[in-house]
């Protein structure tokens, strides 16, 4: 499956009744698997979800924990890059040299990487030895 074409389509999934900001996001897994979320908006704003974390969320709950490629998708004047926590999430699971396109729903697009999305990412490797 196409990961633009995934992306685009659980976008129009999103529920955003207060923003009004529909993003959607994919994921391609070692597997060769596509896993694709939305966000999800709540009263409460605080407890919203991003669409890379329910990508991210799909992917590990098909039994899969490797991004090896993502695009992200919004109706937005610029492509727009994920948010600081999604940026970790994305670090959390994917290399630092893995592609991200970041589009626009008029066509925009921008291709980055992990690694440039988080410079010096806190990673599990971090934490030492127990």
């Amino acid at each position: 499956m196409d990961l633009e074409n995934a992306a685009r389509a659980v976008r129009e999934n999103a529920y955003v009744p207060y923003s009004r900001f529909k993003v959607g996001a994919a994921l391609r897994s070692a597997s060769g698997a596509v896993h694709a979320g939305c966000n999800v908006e709540n009263a409460a704003y605080p407890e919203g979800t991003c669409a890379e974390a329910g990508a991210i969320a799909a992917m590990v709950a098909s039994g899969e924990t490797e991004i090896v490629e993502a695009f992200v998708v919004a109706d937005s004047p610029r492509p727009v890059p994920p948010c600081g926590g999604c940026r970790q999430k994305l670090a959390e699971f994917a290399k630092s040299e893995v592609k991200v396109t970041l589009a626009t729903v008029s066509g925009e697009v921008l291709v980055t990487t992990v690694g440039d999305l988080l410079p010096g990412a806190f990673r599990n490797d971090d934490m030492g030895k127990a």
